[in-house]
């Protein structure tokens, strides 16, 4: 009989009314359905909250809760508002609990495909799959690391959710990252499983921002969670050769040296700093030794994979 762990769901969501029905229906259509989803309306000024109302009153394990308007807007207000469904979901017999984007759309068994993953390893702490831009665009897994899991639907064992301590609130982003970061520093395992994808509707790192003011921005968060140097230099050679040509990978470059130079305070402890640039070297090692590989299924087999990893 197959074994499939009992989860819970949060979503944070801030005027996600052009997308959040795609994500409502796939979720009404899992085979494996959760125990509670609690939906952070927060302070949206559109028809989100009328829409996830609408739904909530048909189902009732789904839960709205409003949060008021934020003036100022920053990634922290996420972790902020998926604390607010944490203690929603306090008195929920729940063993697994999932991140889930407001934005996103997934197959009917997305869940039942990942809870028995987890369920069939206890060493896995979290894990995802990846997602596919609606352009068609996603991660090339070779040059991405299994052991990242995209921040769109993180799916984490209760006890490594609580081992790392939550969501780090930090404004300037990477939080998804950080989590990652911090469960392997913990001791477990991470992995995207690429046999299934979810499709994400809104270009990743573009809310309120155009595509090369993003990609400094992301030049910022890579300086934020302790990248390498070198790990950077190479990430900025490889975005050069990807749309839009040059100027991206310039961008990016620009806005980790841009912090570097003026001694940004990085958010996250210096263990962790550690452990990451150990971990980005072993795999810039490996890639200089084998080269990159065509991305294969991946069928966990308990063996730790890390990949190649000089995009992620």
């Amino acid at each position: 009989m197959t074994t499939r762990l009992s989860y819970v769901l949060i979503t944070p969501a801030r005027n996600e009314a052009q997308y959040i029905e795609m994500t409502l229906r796939s979720m009404i259509a899992q085979t494996h359905k959760p125990l509670r989803w609690v939906i952070v309306s927060d302070g949206s000024t559109d028809e989100t909250d009328e829409i996830v109302a609408r739904n909530a009153a048909e189902h009732p394990w789904i839960e709205l809760v409003r949060l008021p308007p934020r003036e100022e807007r920053h990634f922290a207000g996420k972790v902020m508002a998926f604390n607010a469904g944490l203690e929603r979901v306090i008195s929920v017999p729940y063993e697994a609990i999932v991140s889930l984007d407001a934005d996103i759309s997934f197959d009917s068994d997305y869940f039942a495909f990942l809870l028995e993953k987890l369920a069939a390893h206890s060493e896995l702490g979290l894990i995802g799959t990846p997602f596919r831009e609606i352009s068609g665009e996603s991660y090339d897994y070779r040059f991405v690391s299994i052991e990242h899991v995209s921040g769109a639907c993180q799916v984490f064992r209760r006890s490594c959710f609580e081992a790392i301590g939550g969501y780090v609130p930090i404004r300037g982003g990477s939080i998804d990252h950080v989590a990652v970061i911090s469960a392997r520093m913990k001791g477990w395992k991470t992995r995207t499983f690429t046999e299934k994808s979810c499709i994400h509707y809104r270009p990743i790192g573009t809310a309120g921002h155009r595509p090369i003011a993003a990609r400094f921005r992301v030049g910022l968060k890579d300086y934020a969670v302790g990248n390498h140097p070198i790990w950077e230099l190479c990430r900025v050679a490889r975005q050069v050769f990807l749309p839009p040509y040059c100027i991206g990978g310039l961008a990016l470059g620009a806005g980790y040296v841009s912090a570097l130079l003026r001694r940004t305070k990085r958010p996250v402890p210096p263990e962790l700093i550690k452990f990451h640039r150990h971990e980005q070297l072993q795999r810039l090692f490996r890639f200089l030794q084998r080269g990159p590989r065509s991305p294969k299924p991946m069928t966990w087999t308990g063996e730790p994979n890390v990949g190649n990893g000089i995009a992620d």
